[in-house]
């Protein structure tokens, strides 16, 4: 990337952060040419007539590619934002519909809004004879269900509705499944982790019953652009092999990129000017200069904040049309609200729009100018993603404001890197234990199991696991063949996507009187425990009992100045050792762990300067979990460092090790757990671990794993960089430590990193 400068309506703020340095890079991309090629003369004519409808003349290199690959088999297309994605998969499955009158398909989304928005697309082909649509989620009336099952050629659903809607009820949709010849997966990338775990086996099922009623569809997916499209196809879908589509043909549009870091407020403690003030600025001055304008922001109050502030901004300019242009979009809306906004954005009555990830995924909202990402978004790929909104007229502005964590000032200090740094992987893993066995009880329900039929694709040791749930009591075992203990139960009930454990905890909100999620029981205890402020999409909750006997925790809305940090104690026993290389001058180890926990207090601090209010005990059992981790032993490298120092070099390399992690797999650190000690019973020394945060794990560690150096490397950078003396929020501090970050010894942990890394040299 170069550096380049004009005149454009973002060219004032691009000055004013040259002028003071909060524009720490700036960064040039060309534009690029369209790669065409001509519409196949061979398709169903009347799927000709409909693209000549839709105004569709040639298509992109990379959607006639997709079009070649599909009819091979398995396919998987990463392209860029606005590359017209959903015409690879909307051609073969079109062409499948129009040439064939009981051919079914099924279109999978992981949220509503995308489904509502693909109805839209198909319908611009005007193929109302051939082709009937039909969203089938948890908002389509009972009362239509029925006449939807018989004659909707084309559903549009989401993994929750297929794992507990459709597939236990296949005897339904027998026609539809006697019939299905393709399966859409859309926005791969965001089945990843428990979910993406989740997801895999719901998928597993579909191809189950389907071969069932004698059918094998063909599985196209699209996705954002990732480290690893294929192995995420093959992992999700269980087939192999899988064609890529990656060359981009769409034309690129010419982007002005910007990072930029909000000035130091408080030299001491390093601590910045808020970056929801910075974005609330940047948005003002954006729709003073006429720039259509998209900002996203992690939370829904952030968002609803920003464009307050933007708009109060505008008005005490003088500017109130201006400030009436400004909106907030995120879930908890309408329907009919979004779709509003939606319209107002394509039409440009909007000007601004301030979004949670809401608006992240592919929903055309139309041509904007400035693309603003407030705080890391949490990996490379969503950020590219958000990023790609601008320049739909052919030029745009990108931008990144940091905020205080360890990983926003750790790419302000690496700006050229971070802008040249590759895309994460999307990683799960299906045969997570707990995950994995709640769906093969979820299988049984739908049809008795043979390990003989169906290890092709339950996986080749279904019979072992079907034969821990006949321990368990949960199956039967009859002619070779599993079935559920209990016929009349109904499992998928009991089965939430969203987490690890079945085992879980409901989280009532007691204003509304409504459950407003559930939280794995092995984390309960440190994250909804009595007085904890609780996140949950965006909102804090404040928690005012919890009940483990009976599974809930009740909690209020809460607008407060502070949050909460337990205080814990946590142990790792050794269960089982999976592999082990020596490298960096220490014993590296991978394997499965039992983690054991005790929440014993819980602080409140406030915000935003991170100012200790109290410290208030609690009385809660100790908790365990089994689950995926790494550790490694520091040998003589920790004889180097004074005893005094050991310890608090340790836990402060163990917290740089887990802010870095998110880097080389698509988590969050809070999907991260970890413990430092001088001397741990089992290895016999100084040993820090690692490991997944949920139970079963879902191979984020098994990735550190097998890029240890890399993740050395990359926390000894974001210590040695940080211009604080005693460790901070940017470097080794983090909000999620169990011993409120105590001890903690950034000197000794760069002191630490630097042996290990002269070790492998």
């Amino acid at each position: 990337m170069s550096t380049v400068r004009t005149t454009e309506p973002w060219s004032a703020l691009l000055d004013a952060g040259r002028a003071d340095g909060r524009l720490v890079r700036e960064a040039f991309e060309g534009s690029r040419a369209a790669k065409t090629a001509p519409i196949p003369a061979d398709l169903q004519p009347k799927l000709l007539a409909g693209l000549e409808t839709a105004g569709i003349e040639q298509l992109y290199s990379h959607q006639l590619e997709a079009l070649e690959a599909a009819w091979q088999g398995t396919t998987i297309v990463t392209t860029g934002t606005a590359s017209g994605k959903s015409l690879c998969f909307q051609l073969p499955t079109l062409e499948v519909l129009c040439g064939d009158a009981h051919a079914r398909a099924l279109y999978l989304y992981p949220t509503k809004a995308l489904a509502q928005d693909q109805a839209r697309s198909i319908a611009r082909f005007g193929l109302t004879d051939e082709v009937r649509p039909a969203i089938y989620d948890g908002d389509t009336p009972r009362e239509q269900r029925s006449a939807i099952r018989k004659r909707s050629n084309l559903i549009l659903t989401n993994p929750d509705m297929l794992h507990v809607g459709i597939l236990p009820n296949h005897q339904a949709w027998g026609d539809f499944f006697a019939n299905l010849a393709v399966v859409v997966i859309d926005e791969a990338h965001v089945y990843r982790g428990v979910f993406g775990s989740h997801v895999a086996n719901v998928l597993r099922r579909l191809r189950r019953i389907a071969r069932a009623y004698g059918t094998e569809p063909r599985f196209l997916l699209a996705s954002a652009t990732i480290a690893n499209p294929v192995e995420l196809a093959e992992r999700l879908t269980g087939l192999e092999p899988v064609a890529l589509v990656d060359d981009d043909g769409a034309p690129g549009a010419q982007r002005q990129i910007a990072i930029w870091n909000p000035p130091i407020e408080d030299e001491v403690l390093q601590t910045r000017r808020s970056p929801l003030s910075e974005a609330a600025s940047m948005v003002a001055g954006l729709v003073r200069a006429d720039a259509r304008t998209i900002c996203f922001i992690k939370s829904r109050k952030g968002a609803e904040l920003v464009a307050k502030m933007a708009a109060d901004q505008l008005r005490r300019r003088g500017d109130g049309a201006m400030a009436d242009r400004v909106a907030a979009y995120r879930a908890g809306y309408t329907p009919q609200q979004r779709r509003e906004l939606e319209q107002k954005l394509v039409s440009g009555e909007l000007l601004a729009v301030v979004t949670t990830d809401a608006l992240e995924l592919g929903i055309d909202i139309g041509q904007l100018d400035a693309a603003l990402c407030i705080t890391f978004p949490g990996t490379v790929a969503s950020l590219r993603q958000m990023w790609g909104r601008a320049g739909r007229r052919g030029r745009g502005l990108a931008v990144y404001v940091a905020g205080d964590d360890a990983l926003d000032q750790f790419f302000c200090r690496h700006p050229d890197e971070f802008l040249d740094r590759p895309v994460e992987a999307a990683i799960l893993e299906y045969e997570n234990e707990q995950i994995h066995l709640s769906h093969l009880t979820c299988a049984a329900h739908e049809g008795p199991i043979n390990p003989d039929d169906d290890a092709e694709i339950l996986g080749p040791r279904v019979r072992a696991h079907c034969e821990a749930l006949v321990a368990s009591g949960v199956m039967i075992e009859r002619r070779g063949s599993f079935t559920l203990r209990s016929p009349e139960d109904f499992p998928a009930a009991r089965v939430s996507l969203r987490s690890a454990s079945p085992d879980s905890i409901s989280v009532i909100d007691v204003k509304q009187g409504e459950l407003i999620g559930t939280v794995e029981a092995a984390r309960a205890c440190s994250t909804i425990h009595d007085g904890a402020i609780y996140l949950h999409m965006g909102r804090s909750y404040s928690v005012s009992a919890l009940d483990l006997d009976r599974r809930e925790a009740l909690v209020e809305p809460f607008s407060g100045d502070w949050f909460t940090q337990p205080k814990r104690e946590t142990e790792t026993v050794i269960e089982a050792l999976l592999d082990r290389r020596e490298t960096l001058g220490v014993q590296l180890s991978f394997g499965r762990v039992v983690v054991s926990e005790q929440v014993l207090a819980y602080q409140r601090k406030r915000l935003p300067s991170n100012e200790v209010i109290d410290l208030n005990s609690l009385i809660l059992p100790k908790t365990q979990f089994s689950t995926q981790a790494l550790w490694f032993e520091t040998g003589s490298l920790s004889e180097q460092l004074p005893l005094d120092v050991l310890l608090g070099a340790l836990h402060a390399t163990e917290h740089a090790q887990i802010a870095v992690l998110p880097l080389l797999a698509m988590c969050d650190r809070w999907d991260i757990g970890g413990l430092s000690t001088n001397a741990h019973v089992q290895t016999g020394g100084p040993t820090i671990f690692i490991y997944d945060g949920h139970p079963g794990g879902v191979g984020i560690t098994r990735q550190g794993f097998l890029n240890f150096e890399q993740l050395v490397g990359d926390a000894q950078r974001l210590i040695a960089e940080c211009p604080c003396s005693e460790g901070c929020p940017s470097c080794v501090q983090s909000p999620k430590c169990g011993n409120l970050n105590e001890p903690l010894h950034k000197a000794g942990a760069l002191e630490l990193l630097e042996l290990m890394l002269a070790a492998g040299a």
